[in-house]
C-alpha cells in the first residue's frame, strides 16, 4: 500500500479513505476495508516500534554530548584569556616605542625634502642648460632634436613649481613649442596630405609628448578641410558639361570614398582620439563651407529646367543615398554605437542645402499642378462636350492628385505635407472653375421653352459633381491617415533635418490636429466650393424644368384670356361642363412626362448624383434612400415652384367675372388631378384660392372663414365682392 501521501503537509483523511475505496468495487467493500484497516494498524505499530528504537538511541548518547559540550567550553575560556594577554602585551609595545617612530618619520620627511631640493637643483641647473643649448639646435631646424630640448625643459619645468619665476618659465617653454610648431607645420601639412603613416607617428608622439595633440589634430581637420574643398572645385572645372545631379552624385561618391580612407589612416597613427569624431567635424565644416555652395548650383540649375519638381526630387534622392551610405559606413566600422547627437549634426549639414527647397515645395508642386490642369482640356466649344469632357476627366484628376501625394513623399518625405494641401486645394479650386465655366454655358443655353436635352446636361454636370465630391471624401480619408502616420520615428527624423523652424512648426501644427481630431476635414475648402457648384447647378436645372410653366402661366394674368367667359350665360352652368384651358392641361402634360426624363438619372441607383444633391438641400438628406425617392424630392421642389408661380398670376389678375372664376378654380382642380397623379399635393395657398374662387358671392363671407387674410381679400377684389362690412 502506497503511505506516500500521509507526509504531505495538505493530507486529508476522508479525501484519501474516499480515494481508496472508489478504486474498489461495491460487493468487495467490506473486506476490503477490513483489510485496509488491518494494514494500518499493522503500519502504526511498525512506527511506534522505531519512535521506541530512536529514543533509546538518543537517549543512550546524551552523556557523550554532554561531555564534548563542557571540553568545548573549556577551550574557549582559554582562548579568551590568551586574546586578553596579546592585546595588554601589544598596547605596552606602543606606549614604548611612540616616541621613538614619531622621530624616525621626521627623519624619513627631511630625507624626502633633501632629495627634492636636490632634484630642483639640478633640474634648475639642466633648465639653464636646456635653454642654452636651444637657440643652436633651433638654428639645425631639426624638429626631432628641438623637441627632445623641449621634453627636457618640459619634464625640468615640473620640478620647479615651487621657483619664484615658474609662471615665466612657463611662458618661455609655451613659446618654443609654438617655434617648433612653425618650424614643423609645412613637413606635418605634408605628411598629412601624403598620408604619410611613418612620419605622422613622429609628430604624433612629439606631440603628445609635449601635450600639444589636439592642436596636431586641427592641423589634420585644416588639411582634410582644404583637400575635400579643393577637390570640390577642381571637380567643378574639370566637369563643366556635366549636369548638376552628376556634379554633385560624383562628389558624394568621393567623399563617401575619402571616410573610408581617412578613417582606416587616422586609426594607425592617432591612438586614443576618435576618429569618427575627428571625420564628423571635418564633413560638417566641408559640407556647409563649399565655394560654390550647393544651392548656388541648384539654384543656377533651377533657372533653366522647366520641370522644377523634378529636379529637386533627383536632388533630395541623391542626398538620402550618400546619407544611407555614409551612416552604413559608420556602423559597420564603428565598433561602439555612435553618438545620436554627433551623427544627427552630421545628417544636419548633409541636408543643410534642401531646407529652402522644401521650404518651396508649396510653389513648386502647385506650379506642376496648375500645369497638369491646364493639360485636362475640359472646356469645349459644344456645351455638351464640356460636360462629357468634365465627366471622363475625373479618375484623371483624382490620379494627378494621388500622384502629387506620393511625390510629397519620395520629395519631402511627407515633410512638405503641409504645402502640397495648399497646392491641392489650389489645383481642385481651378478643377472647380471648369464647372463654373461649364454652369455659365448652360445659362446662356437656357431657354424660355421645353429645352429636355439642356435638362438632361443640367443632371449630367450635376451627376460630375457628384461624382468628384465623393471620390474627393475618398482621397480626404488617404490624406488623413498619411498625416497619422507622420508620427513614425523615421518622418520625425526627416522633419528636424528638412525643415525651418516655422514650416516645422506649422508641420507639427497640422499633425496634432488631425490627430487630436480637432481638424479632419483637409479639404475643407474644395468640399465646399463643390458643394455651392452643386447648389448653383441644381438651381440652373431647376429654372430649366420651370421656364416653360412660367412662360405657360403668364396667360394666367392676362385679362383677355378671362374675358372671353360670358358670365350671364356660363353663370348657372354645372362644373363638368367646364374644361380645363389649353395653358393648365399643357402644364400637366409637361409635368406627366417630367418623371420620364428623370428616369434615367434618379429612377436607380446613382451615388454620385445622390451626393450631389444631398449637398444640396436637407431635404434630399431626410430620405431614407429608397429607389425613386430622390426623383420624388425633385419632383415636390418642381411642384412648389409651380404652385407659387400659379398663385403669383393668380393674385395679379385684376378682375373675374363668376364664369371666369369657376374656369380658374376648374384649373386649379386639373392641376390638382395631375398633381395626385404624381403621389404629390397642391400647396396650401393653391388649394384656399380653388375653394375662394368656387364660393357663391353670397356666401363668400361666411365660408371663407379660416383661410388667409391676405387671400381672401385678393379674391374678393377680383371677383367684385361687396363685404358685408
Amino acid at each position: 500500500m502506497d503511505i506516500s501521501s500521509f507526509s504531505n503537509d495538505d493530507f486529508n483523511t476522508k479525501d484519501w479513505i474516499n480515494g481508496i475505496l472508489q478504486q474498489m468495487e461495491k460487493d468487495k467493500e467490506a473486506n476490503y476495508t477490513m483489510s485496509l484497516v488491518m494494514k494500518l494498524q499493522l503500519y502504526v505499530q511498525q512506527l511506534n516500534n522505531a519512535l521506541e528504537d530512536t529514543s533509546q538511541q538518543v537517549l543512550a548518547s546524551l552523556p557523550k554530548i554532554m561531555r564534548d559540550a563542557n571540553n568545548l567550553k573549556q577551550e574557549a575560556l582559554i582562548l579568551k584569556q590568551k586574546m586578553a594577554a596579546v592585546k595588554a602585551e601589544i598596547e605596552k609595545i606602543e606606549h614604548d616605542t611612540g616616541q621613538s617612530i614619531n622621530t624616525i618619520e621626521q627623519l624619513d620627511s627631511m630625507q624626502n625634502k633633501l632629495i627634492s631640493a636636490k632634484q630642483g637643483l639640478h633640474e634648475s641647473d639642466n633648465w639653464t642648460v636646456l635653454v642654452n643649448d636651444l637657440e643652436d639646435v633651433f638654428d639645425s631646424k631639426n624638429i626631432e632634436a628641438i623637441s627632445n630640448k623641449i621634453l627636457g625643459m618640459q619634464t625640468s619645468l615640473k620640478l620647479l613649481v615651487n621657483v619664484a619665476d615658474y609662471e615665466n618659465r612657463k611662458m618661455q617653454l609655451e613659446g618654443l613649442k609654438n617655434r617648433l610648431e612653425a618650424i614643423a607645420s609645412p613637413s606635418i601639412v605634408q605628411a598629412f596630405n601624403s598620408l604619410n603613416t611613418e612620419q605622422t607617428q613622429i609628430y604624433v608622439n612629439i606631440f603628445m609628448s609635449m601635450e600639444r595633440l589636439p592642436q596636431l589634430i586641427k592641423y589634420y581637420e585644416k588639411c582634410q578641410k582644404d583637400a575635400l574643398l579643393k577637390k570640390w572645385r577642381n571637380q567643378l572645372e574639370i566637369e563643366q558639361d556635366e549636369t548638376t545631379i552628376q556634379w554633385i552624385h560624383n562628389y558624394y561618391n568621393y567623399l563617401l570614398s575619402n571616410w573610408h580612407t581617412q578613417y582606416r589612416w587616422f586609426n594607425q597613427v592617432f591612438s586614443g582620439v576618435s576618429a569618427l569624431q575627428t571625420l564628423i567635424d571635418i564633413y560638417v565644416d566641408v559640407l556647409t563651407s563649399l565655394d560654390p555652395t550647393l544651392n548656388e548650383c541648384i539654384d543656377a540649375t533651377l533657372k533653366q529646367v522647366p520641370d522644377k519638381l523634378s529636379f529637386v526630387g533627383e536632388i533630395k534622392q541623391s542626398t538620402v543615398q550618400f546619407r544611407n551610405s555614409l551612416i552604413k559606413i559608420i556602423d559597420q566600422t564603428y565598433q561602439a554605437k555612435p553618438n545620436a547627437e554627433e551623427i544627427f549634426k552630421l545628417e544636419k549639414a548633409i541636408f543643410s542645402h534642401m531646407v529652402i527647397y522644401m521650404h518651396k515645395y508649396e510653389t513648386y508642386e502647385k506650379a506642376y499642378l496648375m500645369k497638369q490642369l491646364s493639360s485636362l482640356n475640359c472646356i469645349k466649344e459644344e456645351l455638351s462636350d464640356t460636360v462629357q469632357a468634365l465627366g471622363f476627366n475625373i479618375s484623371s484628376v483624382i490620379d494627378v492628385c494621388r500622384e502629387a501625394k506620393k511625390r510629397c513623399y519620395e520629395i519631402t518625405e511627407n515633410c512638405g505635407f503641409c504645402g502640397l494641401l495648399i497646392a491641392l486645394r489650389a489645383f481642385l479650386t481651378g478643377y472647380a472653375d471648369f464647372y463654373r465655366v461649364a454652369l455659365r454655358q448652360l445659362d446662356r443655353n437656357r431657354r424660355s421653352e421645353e429645352d429636355w436635352n439642356t435638362f438632361q446636361l443640367c443632371f449630367s454636370l450635376l451627376q460630375n459633381a457628384g461624382d468628384i465630391i465623393l471620390n474627393l471624401q475618398q482621397f480626404e480619408k488617404e490624406l488623413t491617415n498619411q498625416v497619422l502616420d507622420l508620427n513614425q520615428k523615421e518622418v520625425v527624423q526627416y522633419k528636424k533635418l528638412l525643415l525651418d523652424a516655422s514650416d516645422l512648426k506649422e508641420f507639427d501644427c497640422l499633425v496634432n490636429c488631425v490627430t487630436e481630431g480637432t481638424k479632419l476635414s483637409l479639404l475643407d475648402s474644395v468640399t465646399t466650393e463643390f458643394s455651392k457648384l452643386c447648389i448653383d447647378i441644381h438651381h440652373t436645372t431647376y429654372q430649366v424644368v420651370l421656364a416653360p410653366i412660367a412662360v405657360q402661366l403668364d396667360v394666367v394674368q392676362n385679362s383677355q384670356t378671362w374675358n372671353q367667359f360670358d358670365g350671364s350665360t356660363m353663370h348657372d352652368l354645372p362644373d363638368y361642363s367646364f374644361a380645363p384651358q389649353e395653358y393648365i392641361t399643357q402644364i400637366g402634360q409637361y409635368l406627366m412626362i417630367l418623371p420620364q426624363h428623370l428616369e434615367p438619372f434618379l429612377f436607380k441607383e446613382n451615388p454620385a448624383l445622390a451626393c450631389a444633391l444631398k449637398s444640396v438641400d436637407q431635404e434630399y438628406n431626410d430620405v431614407a434612400g429608397m429607389e425613386g425617392t430622390l426623383a420624388q424630392i425633385f419632383l415636390g421642389i418642381i411642384t412648389r415652384g409651380t404652385c407659387q408661380c400659379f398663385c403669383d398670376k393668380i393674385l395679379s389678375i385684376f378682375e373675374l367675372n363668376a364664369a371666369a372664376s369657376r374656369q380658374l378654380a376648374h384649373d386649379i382642380s386639373y392641376l390638382q388631378n395631375i398633381l395626385e397623379e404624381l403621389g404629390l399635393s397642391l400647396s396650401e395657398n393653391l388649394q384656399q384660392l380653388n375653394l375662394l374662387l368656387k364660393l357663391p358671392a353670397d356666401q363668400y363671407q361666411p365660408q371663407s372663414s379660416g383661410c388667409s387674410a391676405r387671400l381672401v381679400a385678393a379674391v374678393r377684389q377680383m371677383r367684385n365682392i361687396k363685404s358685408s362690412n
